[in-house]
C-alpha cells in the first residue's frame, strides 16, 4: 500500500504547526487509499548540514543522517506541513530536505502551510525545492491564516472549507505517489 509521510516541519517552541500536523494526521488516517504516518522533524535532532559529501552521491556517514535517510525512504510521498518564516519555509524543514537526496527522488509532494497570508509564500519556495529534487509536487495545497483559522493567533481553529482543501491535496498526493512507483522501482 502507498505509504505518506506527513512532515512536521516547525521545531519551534510552542509552534503551532504541531495542531495543524495532528489535524492532517487525523483527517487522512481516516482513508484506506494509503497509510500515513507523521513525522515531526523534532525526533530526528538533525543539526546544521554536516555530511562532507553531496547528498546526491549518498555517501551518509552520520548516525542521524543515516536514520533520516531510511525514515524518508520508506514512504513513496509526503505531505509537508510548513510555517511561514520571512517568506520562506522554517528553516529546520529545509535543513531536513538538503540533508538528502535520492531518497526524495521520483515521490509526491503536497503542502499545508499557515501563516498571516496562508504560508503561501513558504510553499512557493517549497516547489522550487521539489522540482530540483524531482519530486511531483501537486497543485492543490492548504493556505490556513493566523489570522482566521487560529484564535489569538495560536489556538488552532480552521475554516470548515480548509477540510476540502486537504481532502483535494490528499487525493492528489496519493494519486500521484502511486502513479510515480514504477518510476521508484527502476
Amino acid at each position: 500500500m502507498t505509504k505518506i509521510a506527513i512532515i512536521l516541519g516547525s521545531t519551534r517552541p510552542g509552534r503551532n504547526g504541531e495542531a495543524v500536523a495532528r489535524w492532517v494526521y487525523q483527517v487522512a488516517a481516516q482513508r484506506t487509499d494509503a497509510e500515513f504516518e507523521l513525522v515531526d522533524l523534532l525526533d530526528y535532532k538533525l543539526p546544521h548540514l554536516d555530511e562532507a559529501m553531496p547528498p546526491s552521491l549518498g555517501q551518509y556517514t552520520q548516525p542521524h543522517t543515516l536514520a533520516w535517510a531510511n525514515k524518508i525512504a520508506s514512504f513513496d510521498g509526503f505531505v509537508m506541513v510548513t510555517p511561514e518564516y520571512n517568506h520562506s519555509t522554517s528553516g529546520a524543514l529545509k535543513n531536513a530536505i538538503d540533508f538528502l537526496y535520492a531518497e526524495w527522488n521520483n515521490k509526491a509532494v503536497g503542502f499545508v502551510s499557515y501563516g498571516s497570508v496562508g504560508g503561501t509564500r513558504a510553499v512557493e519556495h517549497l516547489r522550487l525545492i521539489a522540482g530540483e529534487l524531482q519530486m511531483a509536487d501537486v497543485r492543490s495545497q492548504v493556505a490556513l491564516s493566523l489570522f482566521t483559522d487560529f484564535e489569538n493567533f495560536s489556538v488552532f481553529k480552521p475554516n470548515d472549507f480548509q477540510l476540502e482543501s486537504l481532502t483535494a491535496t490528499l487525493d492528489q498526493v496519493v494519486a500521484w505517489s502511486t502513479a510515480l512507483a514504477p518510476m521508484r522501482a527502476r
